[in-house]
Parts: structure tokens; C-alpha cells; sequence
């Protein structure tokens, strides 16, 4: 067999078995469903890396096709080994519950594991793509521009938002850089694979199981003047549209840099509920409830991502809107209990 087929400037998908691809945070939500797609687009040569203890995250990875799984723990002294191999990494795995206020939960996991798979990624030439988050901005006040400049100068409201705002600062002072890099800042992800998550899944999945306990869904009220109750905007990304931007980076390998990922419009949660009764074949049932005291004063308001920046990377494809994508992830995987993989 031949060895993997490298180009300074891009990955070339050699076919031998000799060739890989790493994906971290394999086991958990995005993690998973960008493994889903590796195999859609005929990859198998997948080494999927996390923490594989937890029983709760199986479906999410057990139908898969890959050739290997290694404990996170165990990854570095693997990859050492194999460098020479790898034809690309996608790091997702991260701490991100954004309700939890221990900075150094979020330290050892979202920034010193980060900045390890940078190192090792820059030092043997590898392309990396890896996660930040839309939480880096804060409550917007800077607005939601994906100017690498604006780095320092954001706030975020959580220690997740502030772990992912340090790694990004981090590695826009790397001088030692992959061949190839991109960090995406994705927006409010739903889909298929979230599971597992309980309080930190999506609006989505938490109306659709409401709706089949109860018939109705409840949404936090507005605790500001300017924003009616269930006015709150944010951007919502369909999982499937986030790991087909992924792909495409990984293939046509534009500028590297951190990227915006959301679709780049704001929608009311109050929509979101509608769409999700709808989906179900039912009239809309809602109520409003008051916003937990603990994250009330950390609580965005509004979110949309500004695209320009993707688009003009070469991007152009459409995304999901929100009723497709909330109809999609009903009808064919919360009702029917599925999978992507």
C-alpha cells in the first residue's frame, strides 16, 4: 500500500487504508454527526477520539463506520505514533455547558487540550478544524462580526464563552501554524445526536418532548423592555448544515482563520415553538414562564451571525431555514427516535 498523499497546501483524499482522519468529541453531539458525514461522503477511514465510558452517548457512535476509537486521554500518545497518517483534524470535543461558573472546568478540556492538538497538528503539518462558539461574543455588544481583531476585545457572559474567547486569542498568536486552520463559531446547533445533553439541548428538543408530555411548551419570558415575550432572536443552525460546512473546508481549504457558523438570520423562539407544533401535526400551545435568576443576567437577547465573511471565503451554498430544519429533525428523527449515522 501507499503511504497518505500530502500537498503543502491541501488534503488530498487518498482511498488506502493508510490514510486518516481524527474527530474529537466522536461520542457527543456535532462530534457525531460530523462522523455521519465523513461515512455519507464514503470516508470510513475515521479515528474517532473521546471519552467512550459513557453509555448514554453509545447510539451516537456505535452504527458508525470507522477504523479505530481512542480514549481521549489515550490520543496524544497515539497521534505521536501516527502522525504521518493523519490527513486532517476535527477537533469538537469541549465542555459546554454554559450554566456551569467554574472557570477550571472548562480549562483543561476546551483550552490546554486545544492548545496540545494545535501543537501537535502545526508541528507535523496537519490541517485542523476545531470549535469555538458564538458564546465569545457576549451580549453583542461588539455585534457578531467575525473580525479576528475584535478577539481581545470581547466579553463574554460564561466561563464556556470565556474558555473558547481564550483559545481563539491563543492561537491568533501562533506563529507555528497547520497548513491549513479554521475555527468556526457556531450559533445556536440543533439536530439529531443531542440526546444525551438533558438541560443544555436544544429549544427544539426540549419543546418536542414538552409537547408530548404536557401539549404545550413553555418559554422563558422577556425580562427587558425592548424584547416582547418570546421576541427573543437567535441564530439557529441545523446540525446537518454545520457538518456540511465543515466538509467543505476541509475540501476546498480556503483562508484559514476563525469563520461565523450560523445561517445569518435571527429568528424568535416563539417561531421555533410554532414550527416545532407543527411539525407534530398540532396547533401551537404556549406559555411563558420566568427566566431562572441564575442565568438571567448572562442571557442573550439576540444573535446573528454575520456570513459575509464564509460567503466571501467561497461558501455560497443555502442553509436550512428554521421550519425546514425544525421539520426535518421532527419528522424524521425525534418522532421516529433516530440517529444520524
Amino acid at each position: 500500500m501507499t503511504g497518505a498523499v500530502r500537498h503543502p497546501f491541501f488534503i488530498t483524499f487518498a482511498t488506502n487504508s493508510e490514510t486518516m482522519i481524527v474527530i474529537t468529541g466522536a461520542a457527543g453531539f456535532i462530534g457525531s454527526c460530523m462522523a455521519a458525514k465523513m461515512n455519507e461522503m464514503g470516508r470510513e477511514d475515521l479515528i474517532l477520539v473521546d471519552d467512550f465510558s459513557k453509555e448514554h452517548k453509545r447510539r451516537n457512535w456505535e452504527n458508525l463506520k470507522y477504523a479505530d476509537k481512542i480514549a481521549r486521554d489515550d490520543f496524544f500518545a497515539w497521534a505521536e505514533q501516527n502522525a504521518a497518517q493523519v490527513d486532517c483534524i476535527i477537533h469538537l470535543g469541549a465542555r459546554t455547558d454554559t450554566t456551569e461558573f467554574d472557570y477550571s472546568v472548562f480549562e483543561a478540556l476546551n483550552v490546554y487540550y486545544t492548545q496540545r492538538m494545535w501543537t501537535f497538528a502545526a508541528r507535523h503539518g496537519i490541517p485542523l478544524l476545531y470549535a469555538s462558539s458564538a458564546a465569545t461574543y457576549g451580549a453583542g455588544e461588539l455585534g457578531y462580526v467575525d473580525d479576528e481583531n475584535l478577539a481581545y476585545k470581547l466579553a463574554p457572559l460564561n466561563p464556556y464563552g470565556r474558555s473558547k474567547n481564550e483559545i481563539d486569542k491563543w492561537i491568533l498568536k501562533q506563529a507555528l501554524q497547520p497548513p491549513y486552520w479554521y475555527g468556526f463559531k457556531f450559533f445556536n446547533v440543533y439536530g439529531p445526536n443531542e440526546y444525551h445533553k438533558g438541560r443544555m439541548a436544544s429549544v427544539i428538543f426540549h419543546s418536542f418532548n414538552q409537547i408530548k408530555e404536557t401539549g404545550n411548551v413553555k418559554l422563558f419570558r422577556s425580562h427587558r423592555p425592548d424584547y416582547a415575550d418570546g421576541m427573543q432572536l437567535r441564530d439557529f443552525v441545523y446540525v446537518k448544515d454545520v457538518v456540511r460546512v465543515l466538509y467543505w473546508f476541509m475540501v476546498h481549504h480556503p483562508q484559514s482563520g476563525i469563520y461565523n457558523l450560523g445561517t445569518g438570520q435571527a429568528r424568535p423562539f416563539l417561531s421555533l415553538a410554532e414550527s416545532t407544533f407543527r411539525a407534530m401535526g398540532l396547533e401551537p400551545n404556549i406559555e411563558f414562564v420566568d427566566m431562572p435568576a441564575d442565568i438571567r443576567d448572562k442571557y442573550q437577547y439576540f444573535t446573528e451571525a454575520s456570513m459575509r465573511k464564509m460567503r466571501t471565503a467561497g461558501f455560497k451554498r443555502g442553509f436550512y431555514t428554521l421550519e425546514d430544519g425544525v421539520k426535518s429533525y421532527v419528522r424524521q428523527y425525534l418522532l421516529k427516535g433516530r440517529f444520524y449515522e
